[in-house]
């Protein structure tokens, strides 16, 4: 049955150093389904897809297309059989606009000269046809994260591709355009393409997948149908236990106001707009309080602000007590702020130093970790060791990895070990389980739960409405820029949550 399919990977090997990536792994994609890739972080799942699509070569096992055995160097080679990729870290051009990402590499051209009105058409046509609206004209810079993924979905359509995997394509979007992204993979199925979905959100693979390969440490586990399964059947095969799905926690118990913010303003001089506008709240010790909404209203600013990122307009922030509106990021971080930022490669990890040296970027200059001016770097060693073995950060080679060869998910668990443990007042989490599967989700949440228990004053800023559900104690929504109501999230539903966040109800001032 060998012509049944269109991709296979036989006996898949491919080793880094001191790790084996991908240990004789086989997957079989048919034509016109949705196969699922499920697995923790680190188990091997973006290497495999990696192996496909030319970035890297396998020690050993062979790659089939449509029963033929095929060699894939590098990308172009994937290109010309006809398989593209959306990679979990984006592969755009920032200062570069939106139709020239999707068109690099391919410009249709006369004569050495450049057609870019025909290319305009066709990516405009894509756009329309698929209902992935973005502005052709904008600088990748400018455009939010889930629209950057469009970028990446047009560039894959652009080539003609009909093979096309998805690098945990749902991680950065809201819950509306996941909802978007799964009605867009149907309609590619509907056309006969085939699609590899890299993903450890059960329940979209319940939704879009017709079957799922799981791969643990590395290892393959087996292939399901997804109608003979659940998604406790597949926690269990991804992590080797049982996962608690719902968080465990005791009602809160606030303290004294830790941050209070007041009118905080913030203009955005490109958009010509106030991209904040007049926010006034507070959270106390011993809470968590949630902003939620949908991305773009302001609440990335709002962080940079709240962080130091970026000056204010107009308001005050206070941090336990003393006035921190103008005080720069390493004062606010001394007074007490951690950060675990949204966008981890930018804001969180300097990706080219080791896994130990991002441990104390916050804290190198302390006596612990220095002396007469010098590191002392076998206590940062120390120190990353212990960090390491608490929180299962994985990688190759411990504390001396290079960042940039870790997975996304073992990146975000070394910030949030750093983050936390510096014991602060104020806990600011944007997106803290972006990109991670169930079992270290259900981790971190139960490390934000402790912290709060604490005593800490937590606020986590998150699109992901079942965490905004599982851990929040008080709700925030933010739309365009506003705080447009408050919740309890013991007696809201996520439909009334949703409501708000796409701006079809607002709150009155009179209601609290």
């Amino acid at each position: 049955m060998a012509e049944d399919f269109v991709i296979e990977m036989l006996h898949i090997t491919k080793e880094f150093p001191g790790i084996k990536a991908n240990d004789d792994i086989t997957l079989q994609l048919r034509k016109g389904e949705v196969h699922a890739l499920l697995g923790e972080n680190g188990a091997g799942k973006s290497t495999l897809m990696s192996v496909l699509f030319g970035l890297y070569q396998p020690e050993a096992g062979q790659i089939r297309k449509n029963g033929k055995e095929v060699a894939i160097r590098n990308p172009n080679d994937a290109n010309a059989l006809g398989i593209g990729m959306v990679h979990q870290h984006f592969k755009l051009v920032e200062c570069f606009s939106v139709l020239d990402n999707i068109i690099l590499g391919v410009e249709p051209n006369k004569m050495g000269f450049l057609q870019k009105a025909e290319a305009r058409k066709k990516v405009m046509a894509l756009s329309e046809k698929y209902g992935l609206r973005v502005d052709p004209d904008a600088l990748v810079s400018d455009i939010s994260v889930g629209m950057q993924q469009r970028v990446e979905i047009l560039k894959m359509l652009y080539r003609d591709n009909e093979i096309l995997i998805f690098d945990e394509p749902t991680a950065v979007l809201t819950p509306q355009e996941i909802d978007e992204l799964m009605e867009i993979m149907r309609g590619f199925k509907k056309e006969g393409k085939s699609i590899l979905f890299i993903t450890h959100k059960l329940n979209e693979i319940m939704a879009v997948a017709d079957r799922c390969t799981v791969l643990r440490k590395g290892k393959y586990m087996g292939t399901v149908d997804i109608k003979d399964t659940t998604k406790e059947e597949l926690s269990r095969m991804m992590v080797g236990r049982d996962v608690q799905l719902q968080v465990e926690k005791q009602p809160a118990n606030p303290g004294a106001v830790v941050l209070d913010v007041q009118n905080v303003t913030m203009h955005n001089d490109q958009r010509k707009k106030d991209s904040v506008k007049d926010v006034t709240f507070q959270v106390h010790a011993g809470e968590i309080v949630c902003l939620a909404g949908i991305e773009g209203n302001g609440q990335t600013e709002f962080v940079y602000g709240l962080t130091g990122l970026e000056k204010l307009t107009n308001g005050k922030i206070t941090l336990d007590g003393k006035d921190i509106t103008h005080a720069t990021i390493r004062q606010r971080s001394k007074d007490g702020m951690s950060h675990i930022p949204e966008d981890r490669h930018k804001h969180g990890l300097v990706l080219d130093y080791s896994l130990e040296n991002n441990m104390v970027l916050q804290r190198y200059w302390q006596p612990e970790f220095q002396k007469g001016g010098f590191i002392r770097s076998d206590k940062v060693r120390e120190y990353s060791d212990r960090l390491i073995a608490q929180y299962d950060v994985r990688s190759g080679q411990g504390s001396s990895t290079i960042v940039r060869s870790m997975s996304g998910g073992n990146q975000q668990k070394a910030i949030i070990a750093r983050e936390i443990d510096r014991d602060p007042k104020l806990l600011i989490a944007v997106q803290p389980t972006r990109g991670l599967d169930v079992g270290a989700i259900e981790y971190i949440h139960k490390q934000i739960v402790a912290e709060r228990d604490k005593g800490t004053a937590v606020l986590l800023v998150s699109l992901e409405l079942d965490e905004v559900m599982n851990l929040s104690d008080r709700i925030l929504v933010m739309y365009e820029g506003e705080i447009v109501g408050e919740f309890d999230p013991k007696t809201t539903t996520v439909q009334e949550l949703g409501l708000y966040m796409a701006g079809a109800r607002k709150q009155g001032k009179e209601t609290k």
